[in-house]
């Protein structure tokens, strides 16, 4: 088995006059979530072998919070990961099929889509990825990234 752990960026700040959503930063009650976060992880031992992140200000603020918690891993930015669709979001994942947990920090709708295409088969099926939270999926050791190949073996929000 390997798993796959999503997680959603923590509250951000509303977008600023003339601030691009890309630069949004935390807000100090998305700082505390994703360092709660982060605790949650390193007390659960789901340390990943390697990080995908989307650039967005607030998804490298949430991931250096939980970091802090966890300790440094093999982390990789990833421009795909913004805006992107659970498709897009599998494909990508997919791509790092030698990690044996992988931690993949986005954005909403693509990460609670994903997380229901996984476990349930359709990404239409989901009830909802509050900011912080984290689905960890187990799936078969060399299987595709793909509809209902997951079991959802733990979900956590702040």
């Amino acid at each position: 088995m390997r798993e796959l752990i999503l997680l959603r960026h923590a509250h951000a700040e509303p977008v600023a006059p003339g601030q691009s959503d890309t630069d949004r930063p935390l807000s100090s009650e998305g700082l505390a979530e994703a360092e709660a976060a982060g605790r949650w992880l390193a007390e659960q031992g789901l340390v990943p072998d390697r990080v995908l992140c989307s650039p967005a200000r607030r998804t490298r603020e949430t991931l250096e919070a939980v970091l802090a918690k966890i300790g440094y891993v093999d982390q990789r930015l990833d421009d795909a990961i913004y805006d992107a669709s659970a498709g897009t979001l599998a494909e990508i994942a997919d791509g790092h099929r030698e990690a044996e947990r992988l931690l993949l920090v986005g954005h909403n709708p693509g990460i609670e889509h994903l997380a229901a295409l996984m476990h349930s088969g359709q990404s239409g099926d989901f009830r909802g990825m509050p900011p912080g939270g984290i689905a960890v999926l187990s799936l078969p050791a060399n299987a595709a990234i793909e509809p209902g190949i997951a079991t959802l073996s733990a979900f956590w929000w702040p």
